[in-house]
């Protein structure tokens, strides 16, 4: 598969809080190629939507991508990534550092924001994963 189109979202409920990640993967078609949906434990909502991001990309490079498309509505986290701004955060520049390798291992990437009323797939699977752990 040369392209694959990442949705990715974390959810936080308390912030920090119980956590979970959601991801759609999708091929230029826009069909479904797989959904991930996982519980992450305790923090913030800014780690979730890293934490979101870089399940994506290793999924993607397991898929022999060559190229990835990440769309979030986490606006901090995508103009960080696309280095308009810092990150200041102690514990995302790990986060940011580990997203910044794994992007580097595709030939083409691009990262971009989008209203969460556009993301809403991605936003119930972050959910779905606080649901299931909590549940048990």
């Amino acid at each position: 598969m040369s392209k694959v189109i990442a949705y990715t979202d974390g959810a936080s409920r308390g912030n920090p809080g119980n956590a979970g990640i959601g991801v759609l993967l999708m091929d230029e078609n826009q069909n479904v190629i797989k959904e991930i949906s996982e519980y992450i434990g305790e923090t913030t909502n800014n780690i979730a939507e890293y934490t979101a991001m870089i399940t994506a990309l290793k999924e993607a490079l397991e898929m022999d991508c060559d190229e990835i498309e990440v769309i979030s509505d986490s606006e901090l986290m995508v103009k960080q990534i696309n280095k308009e701004y810092q990150v200041k955060n102690e514990g995302l520049k790990p986060l940011y550092k580990e997203i910044c390798k794994l992007l580097e291992e595709f030939k083409s990437y691009t990262v971009r924001h989008v209203r969460r009323e556009n993301n809403k797939r991605a936003d119930e699977l972050a959910n779905r994963g606080i649901d299931e752990a909590l549940d048990e």
